[in-house]
């Protein structure tokens, strides 16, 4: 598509926006009606343990949302020399899971408890007992249940429980609605009906402590919208939220909010059945999309769904790639002191190339990149640790591929469960920051699945460029058309991609360090122990 093509879509409402609040970054994505990129913007945030509660302020929210999409529209304006003053259509999509109330009269109860609090043990296991259905300590029911195992006295109040793209989404529209996979991360779905489980909401609403509320579970969660519904439409408080600038007009068709997971479905074309994703950020998830259901119940497996209702396994870690980061930094100041000028991609790029270089097993390091705590490994709270003995091979190459093993090695642990189940992947596709440098993330995922991993060119858009395909799909799509069919036939017919098969030497070398790092697990909980709670922001 041509500049001028891109002008006359922009200048006539044709364009599409997805917007995605990630852990560490809020992204928008302007794309065309073939689903091409246009433009993006962004805004760099990050949460805070407040009270010993990861959160992020609403303030904050809306705040990066401006930024993020004024940062986007002046792109679109050096660039192609015109304004956005309309959309087609639009979507928010966000972290899954957390916890988000509000009284009758729409005012704030607790700060945004988000998924990354490992503060809901108790009702997680309570839940999950009464259920037969495994209830990660993320999902907002156990927030919910633990606030009232815990008697706090706002959950009386409670009118609206909902999730962070739940509440942007309401805000923008006045619509109190969610898409059926970030409602997976709510309250388990019934695959028959494509709604929340009634026999399970049932028996919690059963619960002596629950019936002394006026609320009813059903009364104070969002309603459900499958991919391809509509969800209401940008209204001009919404509009003059996202564009205080006043530039924006109202009217655009909204898609179902979704969450981080959905999109990445999306985004890598992966909710047929038997297809995988893997996405990596500051946390990190693999998906599969199941042909028939698991044997039994376990505590590593989150049972999910596609945007369009399609039951799925995930395996879901709060750790990835921070301890990655944190890395970077301490070479960048370094590079900084000897007086050399490196950008960071440049640090990043030399950083993961010396992998190519390394030990197959990491020359016996030993990492756990705990920045909070991590459900599938039993840490209640997060202590970054490094360890080696002294006959190790200490070199920057292991030490990089160190890390990139440690920051798949719990999600590995969740893999190895749906290895036992049998659960069949026919392609596994990857997206996420850290597959950025070219070939050696992807080739130490493709070890450590031990399968081919795919990785497309839009990798560096992700979850926002999916949230604005899912909102073309409810503009645009046929009748009767599937969201597969659509992703196959009108969006990735001539995608680039590249795909690398696992190297057995990464293989059995990725098979080494888990036996390490599963024998040192013991090491993390000793310094968890011993080290007092942090109470300041993220790094």
């Amino acid at each position: 598509m041509n500049k001028e093509q891109i002008q006359e879509q922009i200048t006539t409402g044709q364009a599409a926006l997805g917007v995605e609040f990630g852990s560490t970054r809020i992204k928008a994505v302007l794309v065309a009606t073939d689903s091409s990129v246009i433009a993006v913007g962004s805004h760099n945030w990050e949460n805070k343990l407040e009270n010993g509660v990861w959160t992020y302020s609403l303030e904050d929210v809306w705040s990066g949302l401006q930024s993020a999409y004024k940062n986007l529209t002046d792109v679109v304006a050096d660039e192609y020399d015109v304004k956005v003053t309309k959309l087609s259509s639009f979507g928010i999509a966000a972290m899954m899971h957390g916890y988000l109330v509000f009284d009758k009269n729409d005012k704030s109860l607790v700060p945004f408890r988000t998924w990354r609090n490992a503060i809901t043990g108790e009702s997680a296991a309570a839940l999950t007992k009464l259920f037969d259905f495994n209830i990660p300590q993320r999902w907002s029911i156990a927030h919910l249940y633990q606030a009232i195992l815990n008697q706090e006295t706002h959950v009386k109040e409670i009118n609206y429980l909902t999730t962070l793209a739940g509440y942007v989404h309401w805000r923008l529209t006045g619509e109190k609605v969610i898409g059926i996979g970030d409602a997976s991360g709510v309250f388990p779905i019934d695959e028959e009906t494509h709604d929340y489980n009634q026999a399970m909401m049932d028996k919690f609403n059963a619960f002596k402590s629950v019936q002394q509320y006026l609320w009813q579970l059903r009364d104070i969660l969002p309603t459900i919208k499958l991919a391809g519904e509509e969800a209401g439409r940008l209204t001009e408080e919404g509009a003059k939220l996202l564009d205080p600038s006043g530039a924006l007009e109202s009217g655009a068709v909204a898609a179902a909010p979704e969450g981080d997971a959905g999109t990445g479905m999306v985004s890598t074309n992966s909710v047929k059945n038997r297809t995988a994703n893997v996405s990596a950020g500051t946390s990190a998830f693999a998906m599969v999309v199941l042909e028939k259901e698991l044997s039994q119940v376990n505590e590593n497996i989150d049972m999910v769904t596609t945007p369009d209702g399609s039951p799925v396994a995930m395996v879901h870690i709060n750790n990835s790639t921070s301890e990655i980061n944190s890395w970077a930094r301490v070479f960048t100041e370094f590079a900084a002191a000897i007086g050399a000028t490196v950008t960071g991609g440049e640090i990043f790029s030399a950083l993961f190339n010396s992998v190519l270089k390394s030990d197959s097993d990491a020359g016996g390091l030993l990492s756990y990149g705990y920045h909070s705590g991590e459900n599938i490994t039993g840490m209640d709270e997060g202590r970054p640790l490094f360890v080696r003995t002294p006959n190790a091979k200490f070199t920057l190459a292991n030490l990089m591929r160190m890390h990139l093993y440690s920051a798949f090695g719990a999600m590995k642990i969740g893999l190895d469960v749906l290895a036992k189940e049998k659960v069949a992947m026919d392609s596994v596709v990857a997206q996420g920051g850290i597959f950025t440098t070219p070939v050696v993330a992807q080739k130490i995922l493709a070890g450590v699945m031990d399968a081919p991993v795919t990785l497309m060119k839009n990798a560096g858009e992700g979850g926002p460029w999916g949230m604005a395909v899912l909102s073309q799909f409810v503009v645009s799509h046929k009748d009767g058309q599937s969201l597969a069919d659509y992703l196959e036939d009108e969006v990735f017919q001539s995608q680039e991609s590249t795909t690398i098969e696992p190297d057995p030497e990464d293989v059995a070398g990725f098979g080494k360090f888990m036996e390490e790092y599963k024998a040192g697990l013991s090491i993390e909980q000793t310094a968890i122990d011993q080290m007092p709670v942090e109470t300041s922001k993220e790094d």
